[in-house]
């Protein structure tokens, strides 16, 4: 059966087909279509689906031309929100998201979801790689009995399967999909065989591991280590603050050091989805097995504890023009969770707005990449909110993303104090680190 894919891939016959068409789903569909192979991608949001057939982007940094190369090839190139269309692909990847429930315990209801309404539509020798970040099992203990419940066939010897962790980066101008090594784990060697198969045709490396689990754990790893070190520079620069020492000044001096140290960087708290989330994935495994997880847990701690400390930062700020947050107005600048994206996902920016409103502040945001924040669970009241302009009419500005704009923009000539969270700004009066 692998044989047989693989020759699939090697003579780019195999239809790719991906399932979640976001910041990871798409990017992975159009190497896939750049690379010569017959796509089709999956999603229930049928905007996206119009969007991508018209050959246009829906996100901001992925060019509409990069869309429109790839699906102006009539009969290589689809999407669609009909999931009977399963059966047509020699490869399904599942890109779905797999956030925290409001227990910040794990929420598999779009994998399930998904794997319920591929399941009718499975045929014999074809490959699915789940790629959303999970706990160590998923793809064992939920995704493979749902699959094999719905469609009759069996995982590893009807159908393959396997796990391959995204490592998409959003806004990083270095690595690309096509340039980020593999790390794949199969349900048995023929799974393992048929996906590195697969992504040997759109990546430079493959990293194959003994299974599932594995792969699972590893990316778990990757994003507890920057967890935690982030957790590590916050709590310094808590510490380092009441001593009255610069802990930016601190880590470019550190980082001269040319061995055994490596630069982490403290902000307002964690954004993206995958940092701020993953590490209570593993939490939460953990327990089922009786193990603690006291370090883990502790950098979450510190790291969803900083918004509290960015909003006493804005009191001393007001506190210094003999103002009180309550009725005053505040401009957040930045409410994506990285530089140069329009990514909002778990944004600390949209805690900090909140909290400052539950206070009795006016807030407004600017983010040169978002004109209108949309609806989020965890924050309908911040629903349909629209980019302003940087003006003086305010008390106050809070820096939270450090945009490349405004590093070249002139901030202090408003005249406006600013609380600065990403050290964007040089020393000068008006400037408040946070």
């Amino acid at each position: 059966m692998e044989q047989q894919f693989a020759a699939a891939m090697q003579s780019k016959s195999a239809v790719i087909g991906v399932i979640g068409l976001g910041y990871v789903g798409l990017p992975l569909l159009l190497e896939f279509g750049k690379s010569g192979y017959t796509i089709l991608g999956f999603d229930t949001d049928h905007a996206k689906v119009e969007t991508l057939k018209k050959g246009e982007s829906y996100i901001r940094e992925i060019d509409h031309t990069n869309v429109a190369s790839v699906f102006s090839e009539k009969g290589h190139a689809d999407a669609t929100s009909n999931f009977s269309r399963i059966s047509e692909c020699s490869a399904l990847l599942i890109c779905v998201p797999t956030p925290l429930d409001e227990h910040r315990e794990p929420d598999l209801t779009f994998v399930r979801k998904t794997a319920r309404a591929m399941a009718p539509s499975l045929r014999k020798g074809q490959l699915i790689v789940l790629e959303s970040t999970t706990y160590p099992g998923t793809t064992e203990e939920v995704l493979a009995p749902i699959l094999e419940e719905g469609s009759g066939l069996e995982a590893g010897s009807d159908f393959m399967l396997a796990y391959s962790p995204e490592r998409e980066d959003p806004g990083n101008k270095e690595y690309k999909t096509s340039s980020i090594p593999k790390v794949v784990g199969g349900l048995n060697e023929a799974c393992l065989n048929a996906a590195r198969a697969l992504y040997s045709g759109v990546v430079p490396r493959t990293v194959p591991v003994s299974s599932c689990r594995t792969a699972e754990a590893t990316k778990l790893m990757e994003n507890i280590f920057r967890c935690v070190n982030i957790a590590l520079v916050n709590e310094l620069k808590m510490v380092f603050s009441g001593m009255g020492i610069d802990i930016w000044e601190v880590i470019n001096a550190a980082d001269t050091k040319p061995f055994g140290y490596m630069p982490f960087y403290p902000g307002p708290g964690l954004g993206g989805h995958c940092i701020p989330i993953d590490p209570f994935y593993l939490t939460w495994k953990a327990r089922e097995h009786g193990i603690p997880t006291r370090f883990i847990e502790l950098a979450g701690e510190v790291n969803t504890g900083m918004p509290e400390w960015v909003l006493h930062k804005v009191q001393d700020c007001l506190n210094s023009e003999r103002k009180a947050v309550n009725g005053s107005r505040i401009l957040v600048l930045g409410v994506a969770y990285k530089p140069n994206v329009d990514d909002m996902r778990e944004s600390p920016s949209l805690v900090l707005m909140k909290r400052l409103m539950e206070k009795g502040a006016h807030v407004d945001y600017h983010d040169p990449y978002i004109d209108r924040i949309p609806g989020t669970r965890a924050h309908p009241e911040l629903a349909g909110k629209e980019c302003q302009s940087v003006n003086s009419d305010y008390d106050c500005f809070l820096l939270t993303t450090a945009h490349d704009e405004y590093k070249s923009m002139n901030l202090l000539s408003y005249g406006v104090p600013i609380v600065d969270t990403r050290n964007v700004l040089p020393d000068a009066a008006g400037v408040f680190r946070a």
